[in-house]
């Protein structure tokens, strides 16, 4: 049945994932609901080509069994759920709809609903990571890759506390979110491989399995093993709750930093700023009342978009808590963490879309950095002073910056006017006077920097 955008409840469906052609291709086997009705008929055929293996059906029953895996439609199971208001005895019954006699009785033997559950949430979780998120970042983190090595040598003021600091380049700015992407890539990758699931009964002691197998510890490992995961160490009802945690963990945690880059870029396009500033389309609006406006939606979305899905983390860490060996209170809550990787990936994909035809002002970058009239020749002026014997360098220069604020005078001009400080100055090298009065001259290692971080996570991610 074909979805109405219009009858949707949530946001994510009808604004960002429905219309997103690229974002179903990256996420749609993986998240949606069809998808886990298929990730869960793929446990149950896994586990009876394992008993075919070991002698307990025949190869001919496992061959119906992942026929029937592959031909049960969501719709059907919605529908005998809707009868006998249970999921998995519901996938169960409609498989079985597939099968001859001689094969029913092997679909879902010995395995309990969340042995089926769990290990099908960790493998659409892990494909999810390996096979969308992953690749929509590493193709963000080129776009940052190659805009860094644009802006390598483009002179910016450095900020903090919301105030000139000293000089860096806007390659530099970039190279910071490059290095804490690619950490993320590789944390999220290594969370999701770690992912685990369970094919240990009712309350993860193999009693059923036991009844009719010799090693229920390696039908579990085999059953897996068909699925491309790894049992959990040991298990209740359900898995241990920390590998889902660890993984979500990681998403959120890289949606803060897609977050922060976000924010950085918006505030570059204050008016006040304006070193930066989004690509507009020929006919796009800024505002309905102000015909001028240009504003950096793109970014403010994405931080929106994480300002709805980080607090999620507290659900899951909620879900690490159940009682004894099995309650249902995670049951509701958990159906949403797909939701947390589209939004994620979403994301992703708009800032790579916008970060790639971003637009720099470097001139302006030039004028912002000449705003303060050299004062932040003040940290240099103060270290070579030190260096040459001044007994209390940084003092001397502090004051002689008020004097420049209060006198309206560069810095530099105050420096080689001061009588106390003219031992010292006399001393200085050509090159060091040069950093002290010719802000542009002293921006550190920050172009080579920049270049050897771009290096770093192109070998590392293989990019």
């Amino acid at each position: 049945m074909e979805i109405d955008r219009f009858e949707c409840v949530s946001p994510l469906d009808f604004r960002y994932y429905v219309p997103n052609e690229r974002l179903k291709e990256l996420l749609g086997d993986y998240v949606t609901e069809r998808a886990r009705v298929r990730s869960e008929a793929m446990v149950e055929a896994a586990a009876t080509r394992v008993l075919a293996r070991m002698g307990i059906c025949s190869e001919a029953v496992a061959g119906e069994v992942t026929h029937a895996a592959n031909a049960v439609t969501p719709e059907e199971v919605a529908e005998e759920e809707a009868r006998i208001h249970h999921n998995i005895r519901a996938l169960v019954n409609s498989m079985k709809s597939y099968v001859s006699d001689d094969a029913k009785p092997f679909i879902h033997f010995t395995l309990t609903s969340f042995d089926v559950i769990d290990t099908a949430t960790a493998w659409r979780l892990k494909h999810a990571a390996l096979e969308g998120v992953i690749p929509a970042l590493e193709e963000l983190e080129r776009v940052l890759i190659a805009l860094a090595r644009r802006e390598a040598e483009t002179l910016q003021v450095g900020r903090t506390h919301g105030q000139h600091a000293v000089p860096i380049t806007f390659g530099f700015t970039i190279a910071e979110y490059i290095s804490r992407l690619g950490g993320r890539i590789e944390a999220i990758r290594a969370a999701a491989e770690n992912l685990r699931g369970k094919i240990s009964g009712a309350v993860g002691a193999y009693n059923a399995s036991s009844v009719m197998i010799e090693d229920p510890e390696e039908f579990e490992r085999l059953v897996l093993a068909e699925m491309g995961l790894q049992p959990s160490p040991i298990s209740t009802q359900v898995v241990e709750a920390e590998f889902v945690t660890d993984y979500m963990h990681m998403l959120v945690s890289c949606f803060t930093v897609l977050a922060n880059l976000a924010d950085d870029m918006r505030n570059l396009q204050r008016t006040e700023i304006s070193e930066v500033a989004e690509e507009f389309q020929a006919a796009q609006v800024g505002s309905s009342t102000m015909p001028h406006k240009r504003n950096p939606w793109n970014f403010e979305n994405v931080k929106s978009m994480w300002k709805q899905f980080m607090p999620r983390m507290i659900t899951v860490y909620s879900d690490q808590i159940s009682e004894h060996q099995r309650d249902l209170s995670n049951s509701a809550s958990q159906r949403f963490l797909p939701e947390v990787i589209v939004g994620l990936t979403e994301a992703t994909l708009r800032l790579t879309r916008i970060m790639g035809r971003l637009v720099t002002d470097e001139e302006q970058m030039r004028a912002n950095l000449a705003m303060t009239e050299g004062m932040v020749g003040a940290e240099p002026a103060y270290i070579l002073l030190a260096a040459y014997g001044h007994p209390d360098a940084h003092e001397a220069v502090r004051k002689l910056t008020l004097q420049a604020q209060q006198t309206d005078t560069p810095l530099g001009e105050v420096l080689q006017a001061s009588e106390e400080l003219a031992e010292y100055w006399s001393q200085l090298t050509d090159r060091q006077r040069e950093m002290v009065l010719d802000p542009t001259q002293y921006t550190g290692i920050a172009a080579r920097k920049t270049r050897s971080i771009c290096d770093m996570w192109e070998q590392r991610l293989g990019l």
